[in-house]
C-alpha cells in the first residue's frame, strides 16, 4: 500500500490547495478518503477560506481505492471502511461551504470520478482521461458522480464496458470548463479560483448552499443506493475472485 500525504496551503486571498501525493497512482486507502474528508470539511468551515483547489501529484489525479488493502482483509471490514471513507469525502466536498475546483491530469477513475462528480469546477490536463473500471475491480459505484459528467446513455455504456472519456469529450459536454496542457494545469485552477476569491464570499457561499438545494437528485442518498450492490457483489465472493484476477496484471488501483 501507498503512504499518502495530503497538503494543505491557504495563501492571502482565501485560496486554500489541497495536493494529494499516494504513489504509485493516487489510489487512497480508507484512512486517505477519510483524512481528505476532513481536510476539506475543515476548510470549508474556515472564514479565511473562500475557493478550494483539489489537485494530486504524478502522473494521474486519482486512481479510486487501493485494491490491496482491500484483498489482505480476510473478513469485510475493508470494504465497509473505504466504502464509509469514499462516501466522507465525496461528500465532503458536495457539502463544503465553498466552490471546490478539480485540477485533473492523466487518470481519474472510480473514487476520482466521485470527487470530480461532486466538484463545483473542473480544469482538465490534456491527458487527462475519465472511467469507471469497477465491474473489473469486483466494485461498483459513482455512477452517480459519472452522470454529472456524461450523458446519461454514455455512462452507461463507460460502466458496462469500462470504456473512458477524453477531457476534450467532457469539456464538450460541458462538465469540464477548460483544458490545458498538463504545465498550464496548476496555473488555470488558480486562476478560475481566484476570478471566485474575489467576489463577496458570503454571496458565493449562499450561492453554493443554494445550488446543492435545487440539485434534481440527493446525490449522497443515490451513491449509498450504488454501495448496497458493492456490499452484495462482496459478500457473495465474486468481488474477491474479480480482484485476485485484476491483481495479477495491475498496480492495485481501482
Amino acid at each position: 500500500m501507498g503512504t499518502e500525504t495530503i497538503r494543505t496551503t491557504v495563501d492571502e486571498y482565501g485560496i486554500a490547495e489541497v495536493v494529494v501525493d499516494c504513489p504509485p497512482v493516487n489510489a487512497l486507502p480508507a484512512a486517505g478518503w477519510f483524512r481528505l474528508a476532513e481536510t476539506v470539511g475543515e476548510l470549508g468551515r474556515d472564514p479565511a477560506v473562500r475557493v478550494v483547489v483539489l489537485r494530486a501529484l504524478g502522473r494521474g489525479f486519482n486512481a479510486g481505492v487501493d485494491i490491496k488493502e482491500l484483498q489482505a482483509d480476510s473478513g469485510h471490514s475493508a470494504i465497509i471502511n473505504v466504502n464509509r471513507g469514499c462516501f466522507a469525502a465525496f461528500a465532503a466536498i458536495y457539502d463544503c461551504a465553498v466552490p471546490v475546483i478539480s485540477a485533473v491530469q492523466g487518470f481519474c477513475l472510480g473514487g476520482g470520478i466521485g470527487l470530480v462528480g461532486n466538484s463545483d469546477i473542473v480544469i482538465a490536463a490534456e491527458d487527462a482521461y475519465f472511467g469507471l473500471p469497477e465491474v473489473d475491480r469486483g466494485a461498483l459505484g459513482a455512477a452517480t458522480h459519472l452522470s454529472r459528467l456524461v450523458p446519461q446513455h454514455r455512462a452507461r455504456a463507460m460502466m458496462y464496458t469500462t470504456a473512458t472519456a477524453s477531457a476534450a469529450e467532457l469539456h464538450a459536454f460541458g462538465s469540464v470548463l477548460d483544458v490545458v496542457p498538463g504545465d498550464r494545469l496548476r496555473e488555470r485552477a488558480l486562476e478560475v479560483a481566484g476570478e471566485i476569491a474575489g467576489k463577496n464570499t458570503a454571496v458565493i457561499r449562499a450561492a453554493k448552499e443554494a445550488f446543492s438545494g435545487i440539485d434534481l437528485w440527493d446525490v449522497k442518498r443515490s451513491y449509498r443506493y450504488e454501495q448496497g450492490f458493492t456490499f452484495e457483489v462482496n459478500l457473495s465472493g465474486v468481488a474477491h475472485e474479480v480482484r485476485d484476477a485484476f491483481g495479477q496484471s495491475a498496480d492495485g488501483e481501482g
